[in-house]
């Protein structure tokens, strides 16, 4: 999903910010996934570095971007709602089908293994309740900041700009840049996109590559054999490398990725596994029992359910 978004988001930056002709998609999708992993070969802890060096300017832009939308405010979007005070299902019906798309858009969970073994190096027995703590205060900000921004891209566009955006399949940033024709707007935007989709690429590519890689050892190992780190390593570039570059290149719409696969997945992953594993693992009872277990496992349900929903339509 992410090798698509960053190639469409750059072709449409060559094609209506610099006003020239993209090159092929099958090379363009190749350049832009090739420098993107090359920058994995800088180490996870300069990445996780990197990443927790731009989040503050990112977060600084993105807000001023929202900000700089409210002039443009007008609330069409809202007009198409059917309220539940008239008798309509129409709002908790859109509501609940983007949960999905929701959960996707909020999950970090590939990059927390390399966050967690960054602040147990930092913070040694104290990582816990320091990691509890950096948590709390990043998804706050990271709610507060992204709700703030979605509405505001709401509020200042048509619902047939928005269908108009998943048709073309690119990011809303991508969309407002060519919407408005405003320069600060055409050239920030971009740039914005690029960077988000480039930070949660790898992001996730981390996390890929390390659960890839424990389920070839432990193939590996059942038997009895083994491989290099190294190796596997470059295995794993080469085989995600080709997915990802197929997948760009075939440009499937990124949105019905989200529903259809990446939704139901992340919701599993995210929501159901680690509640299972507190009741089977040993290690990790001491968090079973707690409210917040029943919260998850039903928002995991509600997610997937929503997805059903909608492939059944």
């Amino acid at each position: 999903m992410y090798s698509v978004a960053i190639t469409n988001t750059v072709e449409s930056l060559i094609v209506n910010q610099l006003g020239l002709v993209a090159p092929p998609r099958v090379l363009l999708s190749l350049i832009l996934i090739t420098g993107m992993m090359m920058i994995v070969r800088f180490g996870e802890r300069v990445i996780v570095k990197a990443m927790s060096v731009l989040v503050y300017p990112f977060v600084a832009v993105l807000m001023l971007m929202a900000c700089y939308l409210i002039p443009h405010w007008h609330g069409a979007a809202l007009q198409t709602l059917n309220l539940p005070a008239s008798g309509g299902k129409g709002l908790w019906m859109t509501l609940w089908l983007a949960i999905p798309v929701m959960v996707f858009s909020f999950n970090h969970s590939p990059i927390i293994s390399s966050f967690a073994v960054a602040k147990r190096e930092e913070y040694g027995e104290e990582a816990d309740k320091k990691c509890s703590r950096i948590l709390a205060y990043s998804h706050l900000l990271m709610v507060a900041t992204v709700m703030f921004f979605v509405f505001s891209c709401v509020l200042s566009l048509s619902p047939d700009d928005l269908h108009a955006a998943k048709a073309q399949n690119i990011t809303i940033l991508s969309y407002l840049a060519n919407h408005f024709r405003v320069p600060v707007i055409a050239w920030l935007g971009p740039v914005i996109a690029i960077v988000a989709i480039t930070k949660s690429f790898l992001g996730h590519y981390l996390g890929a590559r390390e659960g890839f890689n424990g389920l070839v050892n432990k193939a590996l190992r059942s038997q009895g054999k083994s491989v290099a780190p190294d190796k596997l390593n470059r295995l794993t570039s080469l085989f995600m490398l080709l997915t990802t570059w197929l997948v760009a290149t075939l440009d499937p719409n990124i949105l019905s990725m989200i529903e259809t696969l990446g939704g139901p997945v992340i919701a599993v992953i995210l929501f159901l596994m680690p509640m299972y594993a507190i009741h089977k693992v040993p290690a990790m009872r001491q968090y079973s029992g707690k409210l917040s277990n029943l919260f998850v496992v039903l928002t995991g349900l509600v997610a997937i359910s929503a997805i059903f929903f909608s492939l059944m339509r």
